[in-house]
């Protein structure tokens, strides 16, 4: 026996001592995804009650959102592991480019690759050490499993009854109970361990002791790049694709050796991407519907029966199909009636835009990259700190539909990222969803159109080769703007999309506004969170001011949800008169209204984030800016006139002083600081 394998008497004993496990690929994903019911945890998407799972959510660049993409799989991999209908089928994600599909079928394929490198989980497969005077093979003496099968499927086939087979697994020390939860996962030898494990028998006359001692049990490699345990198909143009990428094809160099011309072992598998994956592996076929038809064909035997077969041979593969495609390529299907069976045997998952800007933010930051980036003259790139959440906010905008006089962008953003949007309740976020949900256009359901990741990427690329950008040393966050326009004039075809893109565009710019706002009143009071303490400092006082204990001096004692420490409080209602007087409210029933919310969500959120600080509010957080500056200098306008007219002394120190605090604090450089302040000075803002 060979230094590098093990005996199938010792394999057999680690088995049942449980240092092995003997599973299909649904049985061991399913392992892999339950395992631990704590990286299971209960969310709300979009008002409805789901699950993450955790597992998709570690390592440095790891999938965000995609809620539903994951459950559905997770649902599809737990029933396939019952041995329901899904067993017999392949999980499609369908979608528009840069949604994240891709992406999603790699990182699951490094999960998996990392869960069968861990020692109880690796994966065995056998391999034959013929007689050198074994007739019909030349001078090919060692034989591997092409399908990578298991051990144990050689065990279940080693004698010609099952009767023997079960037996001879009583004698090494498996129970009744424990052969039948073998026996579910039985399946024949490939075609050529069959033919091969004959020719042993008849060699060795039926001697099985002599018969196990010419057979080798070793790992199966785990290698991305050799395409086994995971391996990728990517669909190729009608005249290089070919079903021997698949399957394999009969090899010349074996037909050299092999005498026997009914011997099948004169196919090579392992030149076609299925046979590699065959023992309990992941195949993902890219774009499977990019195909033509006599691969779909293939992959229609392969997914119903999970056998590859050449020329009438067969050979049985343990494999979950994972494949992508885009809406055009599917609709396009079923419009033939003659691809209908390929179509039946698909679970598919239609694969939306994320449409959480928080989320957003941080695939923005995927899209940025990571290290430093340089000009072209190799000097170092600063990246203006509104630039993430203003593309966030963007790109987001775009993949929201319009809800006629139900929400408005900016209230449908808030809320599918579980932001509170003034008196409009999450509920009808859910209930325009599952309205769409019932399109059978799919590309009108929600978050199903609207400008991708690759967009993103493009905007940023395009940024990055302006001029002012290169001159400046930084990305500028209002030149984003420029390149967004740019991307959608060259690469959105459709005029009403293109239309709707450029109406979100000043929905974003008038929220970038509304952050500068905030931004200059933290420069001005020269502290990064300045706006964020008195926003807390109003809705303390509101909640003050419903105390039934509140005396005379409007002094209260109230505990800090951060600190947990008691902190006194005077209320002043001129301040939080005059805030709501900037949310334009006018009489005194329009303002105990608005307390009464205020109170409310604040009750409610403190419930499960004790760090709540109502900065989602972004009218609140403007009327309280507009407020301060009202009163800290006269007038929002006289702190644009102070810095836009830098002619007196006085003027010029708050010019250079906010400039200071805005690079030492806030994460600014010299360029963005002054184009920032220049933007908070001009009309344009003004308006």
């Amino acid at each position: 026996m060979n230094n590098n394998g093990k005996s199938i008497d010792s394999y057999l004993k680690e088995l049942k001592e449980g240092q092995h496990h003997f599973e299909n690929i649904f049985e061991s994903l399913a392992r892999m995804l339950f395992n631990d019911s704590s990286f299971i945890k209960p969310v709300i998407v979009n008002g409805k009650n789901t699950y993450d799972f955790l597992q998709f959510r570690m390592g440095k660049k790891h999938i965000i959102g995609l809620f539903d993409v994951i459950n559905k799989f997770v649902a599809f991999i737990k029933d396939a592991a019952e041995n329901g209908e899904s067993k017999e089928m392949a999980f499609v994600l369908v979608g528009e480019p840069g949604n994240g599909k891709t992406f999603f079928v790699d990182y699951l394929s490094v999960m998996y690759r990392k869960f069968i490198s861990i020692p109880e989980n690796n994966k065995y497969t056998f391999r034959f050490n013929l007689p050198d005077d074994l007739d019909g093979y030349g001078k090919i003496r060692v034989i591997e499993s092409q399908t990578y099968e298991d051990p144990m499927i050689l065990m279940m086939n080693l004698f010609n009854k099952k009767e023997e087979n079960q037996e001879y697994l009583i004698l090494n020390g498996f129970t009744d109970y424990e052969i039948d939860d073998l026996y579910r996962n039985y399946r024949s030898l490939g075609a050529d361990t069959e033919f091969i494990l004959n020719d042993l028998k008849a060699y060795y006359d039926g001697d099985v002791e002599k018969i196990k001692e010419a057979i080798d049990i070793v790992k199966v490699p785990i290698s991305e790049t050799l395409g086994t345990i995971t391996g990728k198909y990517p669909a190729k143009d009608k005249l290089t694709s070919s079903g021997v990428d698949l399957v394999g094809e009969e090899s010349i160099q074996r037909l050299l050796h092999i005498t026997n011309s009914n011997n099948p072992y004169r196919f090579d598998l392992r030149r076609g991407a299925l046979a590699r994956v065959g023992g309990g592996g992941i195949h993902f076929a890219d774009e499977i519907f990019k195909n033509k038809t006599d691969l779909l064909k293939i992959y229609l035997g392969v997914v119903q029966n999970r056998v590859i077969e050449i020329d009438a041979f067969k050979w049985p593969i343990d494999t979950l199909i994972i494949a992508t495609s885009n809406n055009a390529d599917v609709q396009n299907y079923r419009a033939n009636d003659e691809e209908k069976p390929i179509l039946d045997r698909c679970k598919f998952c239609y694969v939306a835009h994320n449409t959480n800007y928080k989320l957003q933010e941080d695939l923005t930051k995927y899209a940025l990259g990571e290290g430093d980036k340089t000009t072209f003259m190799g000097e170092k790139l600063h990246i203006d700190p509104n630039l993430t959440y203003t593309l966030s906010v963007i790109v987001t905008l775009t993949r929201l539909p319009r809800s006629d006089d139900k929400l408005t962008p900016i209230e449908m953003m808030k809320l599918a990222a579980g932001e509170v949007a003034g008196e409009k309740s999450v509920k009808t976020l859910a209930e325009i969803v599952d309205q769409l949900e019932h399109e059978s256009d799919t590309t009108k359901r929600f978050g199903q159109k609207g400008l991708g990741q690759r967009d993103l990427a493009r905007m940023i690329n395009t940024q990055r080769g302006y001029s002012e950008t290169n001159e400046g040393k930084c990305m500028f966050t209002l030149n984003i703007f420029k390149a967004a326009e740019e991307v959608i004039l060259d690469y959105v075809q459709d005029n009403n999309e293109r239309a709707k893109y450029f109406e979100d565009l000043k929905i974003a710019k008038d929220l970038y506004r509304k952050r500068i706002r905030t931004e200059m009143f933290n420069a001005f009071m020269d502290e990064p969170e300045a706006i964020k303490k008195d926003v807390m400092m109003y809705v303390n006082m509101i909640v003050g001011m419903g105390r039934s204990d509140l005396g005379p001096d409007k002094i209260i004692t109230y505990r800090d949800p951060q600190t947990k420490k008691m902190q006194p409080i005077k209320i002043d209602e001129r301040f939080v008169s005059a805030v709501e007087n900037e949310l334009e409210m006018k009489t005194q029933e329009q303002k105990e209204s608005f307390r009464g919310q205020i109170r409310k969500i604040y009750a409610q959120r403190l419930q499960t984030d004790k760090n709540y600080d109502f900065m989602d509010n972004v009218d609140l957080v403007k009327a309280v800016t507009d407020t301060r500056l009202n009163s800290d200098i006269a007038s929002a306008g006289g702190l644009v006139g102070a810095l836009a007219n830098r002619t007196n002394e006085d003027n010029e120190k708050l010019y250079n002083r906010i400039v200071s605090t805005m690079k030492n604090k806030l994460g600014y450089c010299t360029t963005c600081a002054q184009k920032t302040i220049e933007f908070f000075c001009t009309q344009d803002h003004q308006s």
